[in-house]
């Protein structure tokens, strides 16, 4: 057992060479960008503050007193992911020290923060995505309120990631499968994605999906000259592919002016689309496969949300759920 005196908060590490060393390397040999470069180096100053503080050299810090530090920081309220990324940095730089010939065993290898609880994903109750949906913004601009209906309606109705929706084309060319890009067919009710780790899927397109796609295709090439028109399905004023920020920012507020009041942001709908989806049909493998989920496990998370949805509504509504 390594003996780990209770450490001196008020102990001032100074700079470390060996630490200045590992930085100046990850600098300029491993050139890492310079926001990483900058938490690596608050995660060593305070690791030299935690070697100070129980007297003991950087480098000859045991797995004992790294396990202690861990424990310090998640008493101290500090998230398991947030001491998973300290620990990376920690580990990085013992790891360096290792091929140095400065260590013989890197003391942070073995150490594993603590699991954090997965969070649920947030989605819209069933009547405020309708009400969303449902949204006409009187007033507004007929062409970006078109566009901005379609974008809710592929969204919620058809579950696609913000990444799927802006790579969709408006009709399949020549490079929108090299490219890596989807596509619509009106015709058969499908939207074409390419989504993650380069798969491709086909979704059903809905009724009312359908046809707020067919009002914003009425009116998506009217202010542009000919030639002048992205091949994307979604543009913006000047005619290029919408980028996923600013689908974000639509979104949030389109939300706004539904009246709602949480921020919807595209994931958010397709949580919804999921969770609405699952409570209404119980079929964890159909909604994994127009997620397009690699895992069951990964889909299976919506089954806590269905879950989660029933629990309040057994509070709500029976007579033996509450004490009075």
């Amino acid at each position: 057992m390594v003996d780990v005196p209770t450490p001196q908060s008020t102990v001032v590490a100074a700079p470390d060479p060996h630490v200045q060393r590992y930085l100046a390397h990850a600098r300029f040999e491993k050139r890492l960008a310079a926001r990483t470069l900058t938490l690596y180096t608050l995660d060593l100053e305070r690791l030299a503050q935690l070697a100070a503080g129980v007297d003991v050299p950087l480098l000859q810090l045991q797995t004992a007193h790294i396990r202690r530090f861990v424990a310090q920081m998640h008493s101290g309220g500090r998230s398991g992911r947030g001491i998973a990324l300290i620990l990376s940095g920690w580990r990085g730089f013992f790891t360096w020290a290792g091929r140095q010939g400065l260590i013989a065993h890197n003391p942070v290898q073995d150490v594993r923060a603590p699991k954090a609880p997965k969070p649920l994903p947030k989605a819209l109750g069933v009547d405020d995505a309708v009400r969303l949906a449902e949204f006409d913004h009187a007033g507004a601009d007929p062409w970006l309120e078109a566009r901005d209906a379609a974008i809710v309606e592929l969204l919620y109705g058809c579950g696609l990631r913000v990444g799927e929706l802006v790579g969709l084309d408006a009709l399949p060319h020549a490079d929108t499968q090299r490219q890596g890009r989807g596509w619509i067919d009106l015709q058969a009710g499908e939207a074409h994605v390419f989504g993650k780790g380069s798969k491709r899927r086909s979704v059903p397109v809905g009724a009312a999906a359908m046809a707020a796609l067919q009002a914003w295709l009425g009116l998506r090439a009217t202010p542009f000259a000919a030639g002048a028109l992205d091949a994307a399905l979604f543009v913006g004023q000047r005619g290029a592919r919408l980028t996923a920020q600013s689908i974000w920012l639509r979104l949030r507020q389109r939300s706004q002016q539904a009246g709602l009041t949480t921020p919807v942001h595209p994931h958010m709908l397709r949580h919804s689309f999921a969770s609405h989806l699952l409570q209404s049909s119980g079929d964890l493998r159909a909604v994994q496969e127009l997620l397009g989920h690699a895992n069951i496990t990964t889909t299976q998370v919506y089954t806590r949300l269905d879950f989660q949805h029933l629990a309040k509504v057994y509070d709500a509504a029976h007579p033996r759920a509450r004490r009075k």
